[in-house]
């Protein structure tokens, strides 16, 4: 046995909107997944927030990716590329050795093995070792605190970037799953689309991004919780002339109708797929929200009238599937649903 361990355990969720590195129980790398490469060279350029300042506006010596899509890898080198930046972030302390890293990481509950063979490619191509797999609803019950291992039905809807997640999980095991890639980049599809039949004016994908932030909403009534009007500024789509748009909450609830209505019927279908027992216990213990979706105003209670169950946000929905790898990390030996 030697007198140091060269051994770095980082643990991941890399997502399709940001990608979270935890190392030693904190975050240390919390990014926007995307990359900046060279297109003569393929020499990256940034990685992260310093990407995302380029996207939608780079020139065309430079390719600005979001190398995941729908929760899964869509660009196998640029993904690579970024993990290999984000993973020399935590590194940046300046160590004059490579540890080998054992790495945990949190994947969709829906990929195919080809799919999840990607995942793991990456990370061994960006430097991982002895790299484990989480599904990702097991990862946030793991980050909300629940005892998955308990004989006991708990569900949690996961709402990322590409992918809702949507499972009942007992016994350390996922009884009842459901993943649909509908997730927060369809509602941020869904405010360009309005913004441009609706109001004639061309938004960028960013600036629907903001507009969710802003003004995203489940319900049209918000009573108190109501956000204040948001202007939105750009070119009128015909005329190419600079427009001066006001949206509010309840026009923005209306264009993410038919989407969130997506949500509610994957939820009734594993519901309907639930054994009786396991069903009486989720009614009691009540559904856990995470992902960045969890935020859109209002869904929350949206979901809880329609669907007679109590809906509760986790108090802090983005970073729950992080914490959860990062639980797992701790206790590689101990769980069994980890995947090699």
């Amino acid at each position: 046995m030697g007198f140091f361990s060269f051994t770095q355990e980082l643990a991941m969720d890399l997502g399709t909107a940001n990608t979270i590195i935890l190392h030693d129980s904190k975050i240390v790398v919390d990014e926007p997944s995307v990359v900046a490469l060279d297109r003569l060279s393929n020499k990256t350029l940034a990685v992260g927030n310093k990407a995302k300042l380029m996207y939608e506006k780079h020139n065309d010596k430079i390719r600005v990716i979001r190398p995941l899509r729908d929760g899964v890898i869509a660009d196998f080198y640029a993904c690579e590329q970024m993990m290999r930046g984000l993973i020399r972030m935590v590194r940046k302390g300046g160590k004059m050795f490579s540890p080998s890293m054992r790495m945990v990481i949190g994947v969709p509950s829906g990929a195919t093995e080809v799919e999840l063979r990607a995942v793991r490619d990456s990370a061994e191509h960006a430097g991982g070792r002895d790299i484990y797999l989480i599904f990702e609803p097991m990862a946030s019950a793991l980050g909300v605190g629940i005892d998955v291992e308990a004989p006991e039905g708990n569900m949690v809807v996961d709402i990322g970037g590409g992918t809702t997640e949507i499972a009942v999980i007992s016994l350390g095991g996922i009884v009842v799953n459901n993943s649909i890639r509908m997730a927060g980049d369809e509602l941020t599809a869904d405010i360009q689309e309005y913004m441009s039949r609706q109001h004639n004016v061309k938004v960028s994908e960013r600036m629907a991004e903001r507009i969710k932030i802003h003004v995203g909403a489940a319900l049209t009534d918000l009573a108190e919780d109501a956000p204040e009007e948001y202007v939105v500024h750009g070119p009128n789509k015909i005329t190419a002339l600079p427009m001066e748009v006001t949206v509010c909450y309840q026009e923005i609830a209306h264009c993410l109708d038919k989407s969130i209505a997506r949500i509610e019927t994957a939820i009734l279908q594993a519901l309907e797929q639930t054994p009786p027992e396991l069903y009486a216990d989720i009614v009691t213990n009540g559904i856990w929200l995470t992902g960045g979706g969890a935020l859109l105003r209002g869904l929350d209670k949206r979901l809880s009238d329609r669907l007679n169950i109590k809906f509760h946000v986790a108090e802090d929905p983005l970073h729950c599937v992080a914490r959860g790898t990062g639980i797992a990390l701790k206790n590689i030996d101990h769980f069994s649903f980890l995947m090699r």
